[in-house]
This record gives structure tokens, sequence and C-alpha cells, in this order.
């Protein structure tokens, strides 16, 4: 392992002692990364699986607020492609969701869930409505934790004062859809909101002591490798304990799918999405959990990047690029420390 030194050798001596602590005491289940997987152990005594469930919402981007057609990446089941049925009571999602679980494992014994609000913005509406939904949700005996998938405009202080209610029962996650810290490829996107809003809610989220994991999109039109950084480099540096590196999905029946049928714009090979991604990891703090290095949309809806289908294989690239390069998270982000 090569660490770079300043004038005065202080830096290295301190650089080393920090990465020695995180990659060998911790090992993050060998991996070179703070990986969802190690998290979950750590936190948790038994297996622990996602469960994606539809809280029944909208989001400002569709009902006319701000816009009607969401983001331009957005599919018609508001990214939450996978969640349950949402004619179903939650409780009856979650019993579901158990069943879908089981089938992959062959036994639910020992197992334990995080409710995943995933689909649309799963805090556009009133507490009057939220409470019962989140509170009957983290009520099933089987459910560790509550995740909710969100916008940084749509925490008001209200909703925020019902999670930090909420977190007292039972570990609260908010998921705030970040994408591009760069103004011209949010209005691109249609995002709806600026910077500004995204880090007032970051901060009181945390002032909440809440548990705050920020999405990011690698691969949106019009950006550059080093724009996409210079968002990775920025969520370095602020008070988030998790991030979600995503591919760039071009789905069907979204804006974004017309404008690429119309005027094809470079999406990523395999290789070089990898090597961003491990990029990306270098300039991470170690404590920042990584819940997503990939993703995988719906293969029926997929239009590129058709490698993406196959999750597998590039989990097992990634992880061997990984050793090629000799990388590993906060690699540069430490070296770059005073």
């Amino acid at each position: 392992m090569i660490i770079e030194t300043d004038r005065n050798g202080s830096s290295m001596e301190r650089l080393r002692h920090t990465t020695e602590r995180f990659l060998d005491m911790n090992a993050w289940n060998g991996k070179p990364y703070h990986s969802f997987d190690h998290m979950l152990k750590e936190r948790f005594s038994e297996k622990v699986y996602k469960v994606a469930l539809n809280g029944g919402m909208t989001c400002p981007n569709r009902d006319g607020t701000l816009g009607n057609r969401g983001c331009i990446f957005c599919s018609a089941g508001g990214s939450g492609d996978f969640a349950e049925n949402l004619q179903t009571d939650v409780w009856d999602q979650i019993e579901a969701a158990k069943k879908h679980v089981s089938n992959k494992t062959g036994s639910d014994k020992n197992i334990n869930y995080i409710a995943y609000f995933q689909s649309f913005t799963n805090t556009y509406g009133p507490v009057s409505y939220l409470k019962p939904l989140f509170e009957r949700a983290i009520s099933h005996p089987d459910i560790a934790a509550l995740s909710i998938a969100t916008r940084p405009d749509c925490l008001g202080d209200d909703i925020i004062d019902l999670l930090k209610e909420l977190n007292s029962k039972k570990p609260v996650w908010v998921e705030l859809g970040l994408q591009t810290i760069h103004d011209k490829t949010a209005h691109f996107i249609r995002r709806g909101y600026e910077l500004p809003v995204f880090e007032n809610a970051l901060n009181r989220l945390k002032k909440a002591g809440l548990t705050v994991i920020v999405h990011v999109i690698l691969g949106l039109p019009g950006e550059t490798t080093d724009q996409m950084k210079e968002t990775v480099k920025y969520l370095a540096d602020q008070p988030i304990d998790g991030i979600k590196l995503q591919l760039l999905h071009i789905l069907k029946g979204t804006d974004l799918a017309d404008i690429y049928q119309k005027d094809p714009f470079h999406v990523f090979s395999m290789e070089e999405y990898i090597d961003l991604v491990i990029d990306c990891i270098t300039l991470l703090p170690p404590r920042i959990t990584i819940h997503r290095i990939t993703g995988d949309g719906p293969k029926n809806l997929l239009i590129a990047p058709l490698w993406s289908g196959n999750k597998r294989l590039v989990l097992n690239q990634m992880h061997k690029r990984l050793k090629e390069r000799g990388a590993w998270q906060g690699q540069y982000y430490l070296s770059s420390l005073p």
C-alpha cells in the first residue's frame, strides 16, 4: 500500500494509523469498502433483508406542484418498480415480501427486515396520513428498521418531528435523492430544488438524530466524469451516513428514453462505469456506508445499458478491478487531509 506523505511526515503517520484501523480492525468482511452488508452485520445480530413497500404517495414533480412528468429518468412506478402492491395493507405487503425472500433463500427463520418505502416521495403527505402508515410498518415484529425515500423539499418540521419520534422506537433512515450537485444537470433532469434546500434538510435531519443516505446517479447526460466525482467529493464532507452510487438506467416510458432514442448520448460501458465507481469509492471517508455500487432496473423496461442487467457479473468484475487497482475506500480522501 502506497501512502502519500507531506513534507514533515506527520500527516503520513496519522494517515497510516487511520487507514490501518479501518482496513485491519474492521476489515469490512474482506471488501475494500464499507459495504451495506458489513454495516448490517455490525448493527443487527440476525440476517436482515430490505423489502420495498408502497406507501401510496405521489410526488410534487408529478401532481402539478412543481411539474407533471416527474424527473426525466423516473419510471411510472416512481423508481419503486420492485415495491409490493399498493392495493394491500402495509402489513400484508411485508408478509408478501417475506414470502419472496423465503422463496429465494429457502427459509424465513432468524431473518429480520428493513421496511423500505421506496416509490415516489414518501414524506409527501400530512402527518395524519404518514404516522399510522409508518407506525403500522414498525409494529411488525420482523421489522428491524424503517427506511424512507424522499425529497429534501418534502421535509417540514412536523415531518422531521414524526421521524424523530419513530426513531426512538426503531431505527429510521431517510434516503434523499440528490443525484448531482450541478445546477445545470439538476435543471435538465427536472429535480425541482436547489442545493441549499438539500443542505438545509440534511442539517435538520442530523440535528434530529436521524440516519441519512444520499442517492447519486452516475452517467447523467451532459456531465463529465470529473463533475460526477465532484458530487461525491462534496458529499464526502457532508454529515451523511450512507451513499448509493447508482448507474443511470434508461427505461421505457420515461422522458429520458425519448431523449435517448431521438438523440443518443454516451452511455457507460461496464469497464468505464466500474473504474468511475472505484474512483468514487477512494474519495469517500471510511465512516460512510456504501449502500449501493450499481443497480438493476426492471429488465422488461431497460433500454440501456443492457450489460447492467447482469448484476452478479458487474459486482464480480467490480471486486476484481478493485484488487487490480489496489483501491480502497478513503484512499484519496484520507490522503487529502491536512
